[in-house]
């Protein structure tokens, strides 16, 4: 009798632990939570002034368990997503992690030009390097490029202008070899590719890498962010106003609780994003008062290809209604929608 109560409890604890802690092939998403940015965004010297706050939205992104999974198909605030939605193909934590860390580096590069140029400060833009999206499987620089490198030459000739590596390496054909000086971290590698034709390339010769051309920014003051593991380009919109807060005679928060989501394209346009319906929830959680939405266009494709589909704002307020919040939804299609809104906003 012992020995069978024993081995009850041995069942039970493994299906306690199968559980809690088995991953499944997709992952859930729930609300994240309001981060003020007046301590994430450093502009030297800039004014410190703010009576309110301006706030980044997070949503957690998790690996679905047996347990956590059965919880999100019945509750408001967690939704399954299948992990093509979350990663690429055959992409690992690693390269998962480094996409997700550059897309919050672009982020910050686009919130800092469309802040200076909305105040009228110049900025100094310098071509700095390849940087490595995506080796795919199986092409010239599978297992021995990664993704996160930066390339800075070809066959010794310095990479300094944009357009360069693409041409470098369009002059090249299959066989050949082509040495290439890379940044890996805080490491200098100097790496040799035999070129052969990319997979699914219907014959083109390359590396096989998706790459992105990088830049380096000079400011004047200059601006820092201590954004920690936070990843993705969502935060861009608030960035933008932060540092334009900081840089101005003015407190463009009037004494509110705002916050927002949206990326910060080149031309000040606010892109869509993912998740703007758990943002709303985080936020009225955390006592903000204005919210920013994407309002952002969908074309006639797009919604027949997505049966359903709406803009952010339309997910955010949708949200703001089934929860019942007092919190102010606000539309913008570019950062100067949102600029416009603050200036008209009478202070607390």
């Amino acid at each position: 009798m012992k020995m069978r109560r024993l081995g009850l409890y041995g069942l039970f604890l493994v299906v306690l632990i199968f559980m809690f802690f088995y991953p499944l092939n997709s992952y859930i998403s729930k609300p994240g939570g309001a981060y003020d940015l007046a301590p994430l965004v450093e502009v030297a010297g800039g004014n410190d002034h703010e009576t309110g706050t301006f706030n980044l939205m997070t949503v957690s992104i998790a690996k679905a368990t047996p347990l956590s999974y059965l919880v999100a198909r019945f509750s408001d605030d967690r939704k399954i997503m299948p992990v093509q939605k979350v990663r690429r193909e055959g992409e690992n934590d690693k390269e998962y992690n480094i996409r997700q860390r550059r897309l919050m580096s672009d982020s910050q590069f686009n919130a800092i030009t469309v802040a200076f140029d909305r105040v009228g400060l110049p900025v100094d833009i310098q071509f700095d390097g390849v940087f490595v999206v995506m080796v795919l499987p199986g092409s010239a620089a599978d297992t021995i490029l990664e993704v996160g490198d930066k390339i800075r030459s070809i066959d010794g000739k310095k990479l300094t202008e944009s357009g360069q590596f693409a041409t470098l390496i369009s002059e090249k054909k299959e066989g050949d070899q082509v040495d290439l000086s890379v940044e890996r971290g805080d490491k200098q590698l100097g790496v040799t590719v035999a070129l052969k034709e990319i997979p699914d390339s219907e014959g083109k010769i390359g590396l096989g890498i998706q790459f992105q051309e990088d830049r380096l920014l000079t400011t004047q003051p200059e601006v820092e962010f201590s954004t920690g593991e936070i990843g993705g380009p969502s935060a861009g919109l608030m960035f933008t106003l932060e540092i334009m807060n900081q840089l101005m005679e003015e407190d463009m928060t009037k004494g509110y609780q705002i916050a927002g989501t949206g990326e910060m394209l080149p031309d000040g346009t606010v892109g869509r994003i993912g998740g703007a319906e758990f943002k709303v929830m985080a936020a009225s959680n955390d006592g903000i008062e204005i919210f920013f939405a994407p309002d952002d266009e969908l074309s006639d494709e797009v919604r027949s290809a997505n049966p359903g589909i709406k803009t952010n704002y339309e997910e955010a307020v949708e949200a703001a209604k089934k929860i019942g919040t007092t919190m102010k939804i606000v539309p913008v299609k570019t950062v100067d929608d949102a600029l416009d809104y603050l200036k008209k906003l009478e202070p607390k």
